[in-house]
């Protein structure tokens, strides 16, 4: 109980909501770093139900059975959650429900978006961002980042993949196939949306300028929808797509070269899913051709590290990229909301305590949801707004330790301070952030035995700190 009272207290000091609120997904944890702040604008959230007409149906596919001549189809379902600027002053409720990972318990969680709010009152279009979650998973699961980043501008679709999510988890293969093609789906109803003259959102989603943010299966099809097409191999995987059909997405086939969308500027990739099975090689990841942020735990025991996310970003030579790093972070790391209070339990069914699908073992999830909302904003507002400002939050030494922490008594900067921008003094230990431009060559990786030294030195205390503050 003690953790959950220090987060209540924690939260409530910096959103002024009652110490009874539970489930919030708006935390700022005390060392947060600056651009973590939620923005100056007011959220609406509201669901739309879309239909994608005459999609092959791959749960209807026999994988063991002879290839139809025909593949069946049906139409899709897809719910979709949007996040967007609302008006000046709106007011409402500010809850919602969701499923936890076993599929079955139904929970509250507590933000700061208003339900069906008015939108904002502009002729300025905002930005949009497609958001696509693991497997399983739902359209919550990364709805800290999805309001935080409304508030400060961007319109947000966070697509419920069916097939995919805690209560519709069925066959890999619709996952595998279905992904990217979910995400597009989308980005082609967000810009109808825009042009229906009876919506009030009309004229408010710029779809021409739009980012992919996508956790572990959707960061798989975030680097698919990016230009990243799958090996031959992966295509033939018996528990994969069923009778070939993931052959759309193989590299150089003419349904993969046509896939890319002019509209997708870039992209960021939270512990994606693929490489640690040979769902990509050199040539498959050579087709990625916008600019991609990854983020990783160095300990993802899911998607792997060493051969898994750095291998893409390594990978993935057509374009600038660049890749931050939470120091012994798992597979949890940055993406999921924190753990419900309910989720503090054993399933049998699963085999697991619930909130292990949330947690992290080291690291606080308030501090790493806050660290993601930083990079993400200021990779976002680089990429989608032009604003050069937000490059000096991007220009970091590689280890966030080695930074110079410098300052005059005024509290200004000296010449020789080189400490990560918006971080406070310690703040950046145990996370890297490493560059590569398109065509450079992949650098050496710092040893996994100097980092480790560093966190028996104080780096894995620091982190346990912040669990302590934060939960």
């Amino acid at each position: 109980m003690k953790q959950i009272a220090l987060t209540a207290a924690m939260i409530a000091a910096t959103t002024a909501t009652p110490l009874a609120a539970q489930n919030r997904i708006d935390g700022q944890s005390p060392d947060a770093p600056e651009l973590s702040a939620y923005g100056a604008l007011p959220v609406g959230v509201r669901q739309i139900e879309l239909l994608n007409k005459d999609q092959i149906d791959i749960l209807a596919i026999d994988p063991a059975g002879e290839e139809p001549t025909t593949f069946p189809r049906y139409d899709r379902p897809l719910t979709v959650e949007m996040w967007y600027p609302a008006a000046e002053g709106a007011t409402g409720d500010t809850s919602f429900n969701t499923y936890l990972r076993d599929g079955t318990t139904e929970v509250t969680l507590e933000g700061r978006a208003i339900r069906d709010a008015t939108p904002a009152d502009t002729t300025d279009p905002f930005p949009l961002l497609l958001m696509s979650h693991g497997y399983p998973g739902n359209r919550f699961l990364m709805s800290h980042l999805a309001e935080n980043l409304a508030s400060k501008g961007y319109i947000v679709a966070s697509i419920d993949h069916t097939d995919s999510t805690y209560r519709t988890q069925a066959a890999f293969g619709s996952t595998l196939v279905n992904r990217s093609l979910d995400q597009l789906f989308v980005l082609d109803q967000m810009a109808r949306l825009n042009e229906d003259a009876s919506s009030d959102l009309a004229g408010l989603i710029d779809a021409d300028n739009t980012g992919l943010l996508g956790y572990s299966m959707g960061g798989y099809g975030a680097i698919i929808t990016a230009g990243g097409g799958v090996t031959e191999t992966s295509v033939g995987y018996p528990w994969g797509g069923p009778q070939g059909t993931l052959g759309i997405h193989q590299a150089g086939s003419e349904t993969h070269e046509a896939l890319p969308d002019p509209r997708i500027k870039t992209a960021v990739a939270i512990g994606p899913w693929g490489m640690n099975t040979g769902f990509w090689d050199a040539d498959g990841l050579a087709g990625i051709e916008i600019p991609i942020l990854f983020i990783a735990g160095s300990e993802d025991a899911t998607s792997l590290y060493d051969d898994g996310v750095r291998a893409i970003w390594e990978g993935a030579t057509g374009t600038d990229r660049a890749l931050l790093t939470f120091d012994g972070g798992g597979h949890n790391t940055a993406a999921p909301i924190p753990a419900p209070e309910e989720s503090f339990y054993f399933n049998e069914r699963l085999g697991f305590n619930v909130s292990e699908h949330y947690s992290d073992p080291v690291w606080d999830s308030v501090f790493m949801n806050n660290v993601a909302q930083h990079f993400v904003t200021s990779w976002m507002d680089s990429e989608l707004k032009g604003d050069a400002d937000k490059g000096a939050y991007l220009d970091l030494t590689d280890i966030g330790s080695d930074g110079i922490w410098s300052v005059n008594e005024d509290g200004t900067f000296r010449d020789d301070h080189t400490y990560w921008a918006g971080f406070a003094e310690g703040t950046a230990e145990g996370l890297r952030y490493e560059v590569l431009s398109g065509n450079a060559p992949a650098p050496v990786p710092l040893p996994a035995s100097a980092w480790l030294l560093g966190l028996a030195l104080g780096g894995l205390g620091l982190m346990r700190r912040r669990q302590g503050q934060t939960g």
